[in-house]
């Protein structure tokens, strides 16, 4: 379970560090939410929250299925 989860936060760091080519962008995705001041901004990643969640409780889902 240990090895799985290394791997899993590896496969993580290299989706990272290539995002900016990836056709989803995640963080940037429509239904964020950023309100830009005059001196600060507030950003919300709203549809991202919710895409990470549905694929967090479809892999879990499927691990517990077993």
């Amino acid at each position: 379970m240990l090895i799985a989860l290394g791997l899993l936060v590896a496969a993580l760091g290299v989706l990272i560090s290539l995002g900016e080519r990836l056709p989803i962008r995640l963080g940037r995705l429509p239904g964020d939410i950023v309100i830009r001041g005059r001196h600060s901004m507030f950003y919300f990643p709203l549809a991202t929250c919710l895409l990470i969640s549905a694929v967090l409780s479809l892999v879990l889902w499927l691990i517990n299925r077993r």
